[in-house]
């Protein structure tokens, strides 16, 4: 069954394939073409077509939108970028200009009337309407992560992140054009999905707001016969992703639970995004010394994708589990590396024999087939390389920054289990990891503790501003504590509960083989199941349970022409989810929802969910909003 990244290449490589579709069994030598795209449209592409991949389907040349171009006659030039009213000058001057022979214009979201009545005008004055081939809305404004995983923006991510959505002078119109936005890319997801989701959402949020917009999208949509997206919802390959049963959309505010986004991790996706800031599925490692000439090395990009089967298998297990995995990878490679050595040797074998012969033979045999897997051995070594590369640079933050005792700590703090020293004490401690780690321990405190006097607090404060940490983050959490203990249902939402960790011996496996890893005074710890609040929610919401946090949630169903939004009486459990963050998600989430599918399934039982969120930003960042949040609690900004 196609995921939702696969639709969304589908989509582009029939753009690319200048909008035909491809019989499969005619694999056609391909039209050479031009790719121009503006920066929202490379964001799009780079996580899921490779430039390898791109030419193979013709493309000779990509090049932004903005960047001064020649002329290139006779070749086909494909655009791909929003229809804004920068892009759109731009593709006017370059009708003006006579850049290209044929033009395909797609859109990446709907273009409005009056634009492409400008458009037409601009290529009637350029005397290039003949050359204007096809104008395509493409619906695929989103960027896809993973099979089940998306965000909505990159490059210029700000403008939908948690401070932008949350900030105190935001005006009526910029917060309107702010979840807009939001919907026109939900409302692109669910048209790639191809099915109409039933939406669910917590009351008087940013996450109401969305809904009620998404609703009313899909619904004009739906009723109106002309351009309805979702008319072939039944009869299109597979009937959309989910076929028979309409998946839920349960969007969450990210006001639901801050403590998340601040926890230091363990597995090594989230580690990779934590302390070596992945983007895009794109990471860049500093290579270790210098060059001969003295300057340092440029870090190297490391690209971890669906293709990496060892990224496939690890990326969400322990960082100990990951050393070790890579470790036996380098075993294996040895091995074979040592089989063609040992082979080629024993070929030199002396007198004329048969049973030499027959040795000879044999060994031929095996070599020839140890030589035919000299490519796939070449690639593993790449692929261990690589990874040996980012675990050693991941190991370093660790034992620099203390970062497997915060993720103890922070673990023991949510599960509510005793802690060995008193934090005071940790917060003092100048050796114990960086200002910024101090913090994030600190709020996760404040977050999750209970019955703590006020005067604890502040000693803490105290010792984080000694450790030279920025206390504007409090402002805000203080106040957002406030309001989440005002209302029972958001702050039963966010228990946090279970987990924890244990240490198992220490990493036998590594010290035993003498590995490349020097792990000594790093933990190995193993994480207990459990589920964070998105989690919990989403587990309710899937199962219709009645709960008296989720049964308020609104309940809006777009294919019923006068909508309410009361739950239903009787309601079948639902197969599957796209979750959905406003304000920003993690991979702690992320992978924490994988887990808790996998436990779900059984012999008959298939369920999926898809996970997104508005921006994807790391605990540096999300720090970087808080503290942006309460210095404006304590100076008023004057809108």
């Amino acid at each position: 069954m196609l995921t939702l990244r696969d639709r969304q290449i589908n989509a582009i490589k029939q753009m690319l394939n200048l909008n035909v579709q491809q019989p499969k069994a005619l694999a056609a030598e391909p039209v050479w073409k031009i790719l121009i795209f503006d920066r929202v449209g490379q964001d799009i592409i780079s996580p899921i077509i490779s430039i390898k991949e791109l030419r193979e389907l013709g493309v000779t040349l990509h090049v932004q939108l903005h960047s001064d171009r020649d002329s290139i006659p006779d070749v086909p030039a494909v655009y791909f970028c929003l229809p804004t009213d920068e892009n759109l000058d731009r593709i006017q001057q370059d009708f003006g200009n006579g850049l290209y022979d044929v033009y395909h214009l797609n859109f990446l979201a709907p273009i409005t009337r009056q634009k492409i009545e400008d458009l037409a005008a601009a290529a009637l004055q350029a005397g290039c309407v003949a050359n204007i081939h096809r104008v395509y809305d493409q619906y695929v404004n989103f960027i896809s992560l993973e099979d089940d995983f998306f965000i909505l923006k990159h490059q210029k991510s700000e403008q939908l992140s948690y401070y932008s959505i949350n900030r105190a002078n935001t005006r009526d119109d910029e917060m309107e054009a702010l979840m807009d936005s939001i919907v026109d890319s939900l409302f692109a997801v669910f048209v790639t999905l191809g099915n109409v989701p039933i939406i669910r959402c917590p009351r008087n949020s940013a996450a109401e707001m969305v809904a009620r917009k998404l609703e009313k999208k899909l619904r004009e949509n739906l009723w109106d016969s002309r351009s309805n997206l979702f008319h072939m919802d039944a009869t299109q390959a597979g009937g959309g992703v989910f076929s028979f049963q309409r998946p839920v959309l349960l969007l969450l505010d990210r006001n639901l639970d801050l403590a998340t986004p601040l926890h230091h991790t363990w597995s090594y996706q989230a580690l990779v995004h934590d302390v070596l800031e992945l983007g895009l599925n794109l990471v860049y490692v500093e290579d270790d010394g210098t060059t001969n000439t003295g300057t340092r090395k440029k870090p190297k990009a490391c690209d971890l994708d669906r293709n990496d089967r060892f990224w496939m298998t690890h990326k969400g297990s322990p960082f100990p589990t990951v050393a070790e995995a890579i470790q036996e990878e380098l075993e294996s490679y040895r091995n074979s590396e040592e089989e063609i050595k040992r082979l080629k040797t024993s070929m030199g074998i002396d007198g004329e024999t048969e049973v030499a012969f027959s040795m000879v033979n044999d060994t031929t045999a095996r070599l020839t087939n140890a030589v035919n897997s000299l490519p796939q051995l070449m690639e593993m070594k790449r692929l261990i390389d690589m990874h040996t590369k980012i675990a050693t640079a991941i190991l370093n933050y660790i034992k620099a920054r203390r970062l497997d005792s915060f993720f103890e700590l922070e673990e023991k703090i949510m599960s509510k289990q005793t802690l060995d020293r008193p934090l005071l004490e940790l917060l003092k401690d100048p050796e114990f990891g960086l200002p910024e780690d101090k913090l994030r321990l600190y709020i996760i405190y404040y977050i999750c503790a209970q019955n703590v006097p006020e005067f604890e607090f502040e000693r803490m404060k105290e010792a984080l501003q000694e450790a030279g940490c920025d206390l504007s983050p409090l402002a805000y959490v203080q106040r957002w504590k406030g309001i989440m203990n005002r209302s029972p249902a958001m702050s039963q939402a966010a228990q946090y509960e279970g987990g924890g960790t244990r240490t198992v011996s220490m990493f036998s496996k590594l010290v035993s083989q003498g590995s490349s890893f020097v792990m000594e005074g790093v933990k190995n710890l193993v994480v207990k199941r459990h589920s964070l609040p998105v989690t919990k929610i989403t587990e309710q919401v899937m199962e219709c349970r009645s709960n008296s946090e989720t049964d308020d949630y609104l309940y809006l169903d777009p294919k019923l022409l006068k909508g309410g939004d009361v739950l239903p009486k009787n309601r079948a459990p639902f197969q599957d989810a796209v979750v959905f963050i406003v304000g920003g998600g993690n991979y702690i989430e992320y992978q924490n929802l994988v887990d808790h599918i996998k436990q779900k399934q059984t012999a008959n039982v298939n369920k999926r969910i898809i996970y997104g969120s508005s921006t994807l930003s790391n605990a540096k960042l999300f720090l970087k909003e808080l503290s942006a949040l309460g210095r404006e609690i304590q100076a008023p900004v004057l809108s």
